[in-house]
């Protein structure tokens, strides 16, 4: 039964407006000659691959569905389950579904502390308990667990370099074929760089991406790769789930900021007066305002809310998707101001320019001047800003959950995974791998960010231009 959330709605509205925009940007030189560039570079080609993979979990992750059970209801109907899972779920159903007792260090096959158990006379001893589910199947883990594990991940890394050559041959031929030429051929022209994407680098960055998937895949059936939680629950599985939340953060508050940034800074910029005074008011004031406490007194009214309509919420999903939501808005809110003084700043620059005043004389509306003339000159600014304040939304995320008043508890996410070992550092031995994993995925995403945006920004910066 399929199940949409509010989240969902939104991630699949912005991929439509990315879609959009890819259309938008192809009839406008200006627009299209800067992105070209970005397609030149080797490092934004190979962030954009990284940057992709983690877009597609976060997609699968938004196809929620709730199971169908084998029993029937009273009336002989089909009967669906409470809990609310994705695609992704479904995926990785080996990685949700092994739970352990408790803590567990990534590739163990004992608990990460001794517990009292009986032996034979009805004595007690202290010891390490065997893991239900990581290495199970080993019957001497002492002598068999490194060369199990070094021979499994060879086969996954055998299977990851045919399934890239299977790809890179697929992809070859087609090139070739659609340039009419021999494979060999093709694939000189592909070694030479001589085209004007960076192929070799995008596939290697694939093959790479592939053999990490294949490895982790063969693994991760077997080990818990990153260990185990307090619960016994995997981490890998909490830091992949953790992407989409992340993305979320990134893209939804970017969609709840854009109208705010994109009207306002142009009906500044344009009208001046008595309109760019007020709007200038708002900002400001909004500014004054410490975030911080703003978000936490909207999430506090967003708890009471749900405490007065618990019978609105069906589920604890939806309560963690709503709440998800409105810190979107908040951070949304809160984030539109900056972009707004930069498009009033170049509005009133280009409401100067002989095209905009002779249009104005021509008694042309400033609705058709604004979207026609001023917008599509300012698109640059609105990429440019767009593109480097994701990665600090999703830093926002982390820090926001760390002081409690992120994204719910019950959700993944990476910053619930570090408020989470705050404690776990303070234990003796210390629960390393938690943090760890959080912030490996996290520094990844931000970091492809970081270096796409770099390339966007220099693409788009007529002072950089040769």
């Amino acid at each position: 039964m399929p199940v949409i959330f509010l989240t969902d709605a939104l991630i699949f509205l912005l991929i439509a407006m990315i879609v959009g925009f890819v259309f938008y940007a192809r009839r406008y030189p200006h627009l299209r000659m800067p992105w070209s560039r970005v397609l030149r570079s080797r490092m934004a080609m190979v962030a954009l691959v990284v940057l992709s993979v983690y877009s597609l979990i976060a997609v699968l992750d938004s196809l929620h569905y709730r199971p169908r059970l084998t029993t029937e209801n009273a009336d002989g109907g089909t009967q669906y389950s409470a809990e609310v899972l994705s695609v992704f779920d479904w995926l990785v159903t080996s990685l949700r579904e092994r739970e352990e007792k408790t803590y567990s260090a990534p590739f163990a096959t004992h608990l990460y502390a001794k517990e009292t158990v009986e032996v034979g006379g009805g004595a007690q001893r202290r010891e390490f308990p065997r893991l239900r589910y990581g290495g199970s199947h080993l019957s001497d883990p002492a002598t068999e667990r490194g060369r199990d594990i070094f021979l499994t991940g060879l086969r996954g890394a055998a299977g990851g370099v045919a399934l890239w050559m299977l790809l890179c041959i697929a992809f070859i031929g087609r090139g070739a074929i659609r340039a009419s030429r021999s494979f060999s051929a093709e694939l000189r022209h592909i070694v030479r760089r001589d085209t004007t994407v960076p192929w070799i680098a995008i596939l290697i960055a694939v093959g790479v991406i592939i053999v990490v998937t294949m490895v982790a895949a063969k693994l991760g059936v077997k080990y818990h790769i990153l260990g185990t939680d307090k619960v016994g629950k995997d981490v890998l599985y909490q830091a992949l789930k953790s992407i989409r939340t992340g993305l979320v953060i990134g893209t939804v508050t970017t969609l709840v900021m854009l109208p705010f940034a994109i009207v306002l800074g142009l009906m500044a910029g344009y009208f001046r007066g008595w309109v760019d005074d007020v709007i200038q008011y708002v900002y400001t004031t909004l500014n004054s305002i410490p975030s911080v406490l703003l978000i936490a007194a909207a999430i506090l009214m967003l708890h009471i809310y749900m405490a007065n309509h618990a019978d609105d919420f069906v589920s604890l999903s939806q309560r963690a998707d709503l709440r998800l939501l409105f810190l979107c808005l908040i951070l949304g809110v809160t984030s539109w101001t900056g972009l707004c003084r930069y498009l009033r700043g170049e509005t009133l620059k280009i409401r100067e320019v002989e095209y905009i005043q002779a249009a104005t004389a021509f008694g042309v509306s400033h609705s058709r001047i604004l979207f026609r003339h001023v917008l599509p000159n300012v698109m640059h600014i609105v990429t440019i800003t767009v593109v480097l304040d994701f990665s600090g939304l999703v830093l926002a995320e982390a820090v926001l959950s760390y002081v409690n008043i992120g994204v719910d508890p019950t959700m993944d996410s990476w910053g619930n995974m570090i408020n989470s070992a705050r404690l776990e550092m303070a234990r003796e031995p210390v629960v390393w791998w938690s943090l760890t994993a959080a912030l490996i995925f996290m520094f990844t995403l931000v970091l492809c960010a970081n270096l796409f945006s770099d390339a966007v920004r220099d693409a788009f910066d007529p002072r950089l231009r040769k």
